[in-house]
């Protein structure tokens, strides 16, 4: 027997049924909150491809930096939740401006709807080869020698480089001056130009740079130690004790996307990120993919994140000036 319950609910869960069996039905829109060239962008071209053949529609990606990321969030925020946008989130906009930002255009957690983490990478502090420290004691002494005159790029405020500046200013007892950019890119090529001292630089922007001798890396942000560079000692391990940075890529939609659709686009990131052959250019370029995620993992993430970093924020003062 059909329970008078069941009946009730067809004529709503129908449409929702459609709606998932069409998609998708136009070219699907990814909204990067940076400018091209950075880590991000570098991550989203390289599923971009492999997406449009396995789903059948043209992706587009769409660079909208500014406001520290909140620009793009909140475009996606507003988007129509038909699974034919999507918002490219890392750490620091999801996890960190909650915090950094008095007020948001959006909710990190309520205005959107989880599908996967993309993947992890690396934040390696380096410098211009020309300049003249080689560890993080001797860039903290220049600092100590010239307060407030050695310049650090950030790929914009509340950005989880921008945040590790703050934290080795903290941990150091230094003031370094806060160069912003509208992403990684930016911020790369004018470190790699000599116009920055020094900068934590997400591997994928500058790996080539410290493979032809343009840039040095003194140390890495992360915990422990990467396989891509093995001998680059942490942050930590060169003597500012609990010193800890690391960032991941996630997409998500605007909240009231059917539930059909999330499930069908995690499974198809899932299924792109554990190729092999995309795995081995993700980790050749100094990122992880992240295979093993989902919508819940990454929701319980953004909350796990957010809880960490919020008492970090306040106490280092950090502001989206710098």
């Amino acid at each position: 027997m059909i329970c008078r319950r069941a009946l009730l609910l067809a004529p709503l869960a129908a449409p929702a049924l459609a709606q998932a069996q069409d998609w998708p039905a136009r070219p699907i829109r990814i909204v990067l909150p940076f400018a091209a060239g950075g880590s991000s962008d570098i991550a989203a071209r390289l599923v971009a491809p492999r997406l449009s053949a396995l789903l059948g529609q043209q992706i587009v990606i769409e660079n909208r930096g500014g406001g520290g990321g909140n620009i793009a969030a909140e475009a996606v925020a507003r988007a129509a939740p038909d699974g034919h946008t999507i918002f490219q989130g890392n750490i620091g906009v999801l996890a960190i401006n909650p915090t950094l930002y008095r007020t948001l255009p959006f909710d990190a957690e309520q205005s959107f709807q989880p599908i996967a983490h993309l993947n992890s990478v690396a934040n390696i502090l380096c410098s211009p080869a020309d300049r003249p420290w080689r560890s993080v004691a001797e860039l903290r002494a220049a600092m100590l020698a010239a307060p407030e005159r050695i310049r650090a790029g950030n790929s914009g405020p509340g950005s989880i480089g921008h945040l590790a500046v703050v934290q080795l200013d903290h941990l150091a007892g230094t003031r370094s001056v806060h160069v912003p950019y509208r992403g990684g890119g930016p911020m790369s090529t004018d470190l790699i130009a000599g116009h920055l001292d020094y900068a934590f630089a997400t591997a994928p922007t500058v790996l080539s740079a410290l493979e032809a001798g343009r840039l040095r890396a003194i140390a890495i942000g992360t915990a422990t130690r990467s396989g891509l560079l093995p001998g680059l000692p942490t942050v930590a391990e060169a003597g500012l004790t609990g010193f800890e940075v690391s960032n991941w890529d996630a997409w998500l939609f605007p909240r009231g996307v059917a539930p059909a659709i999330t499930a069908r686009m995690a499974a198809a990131l899932r299924q792109i990120l554990a190729d092999t052959e995309l795995r081995a250019e993700f980790t050749r370029r100094g990122m992880e993919t992240m295979p093993e995620s989902g919508p819940d993992q990454l929701a319980a993430s953004i909350r796990a994140e957010t809880t960490r970093w919020a008492p970090m924020v306040r106490a280092s003062g950090a502001s989206p000036d710098g």
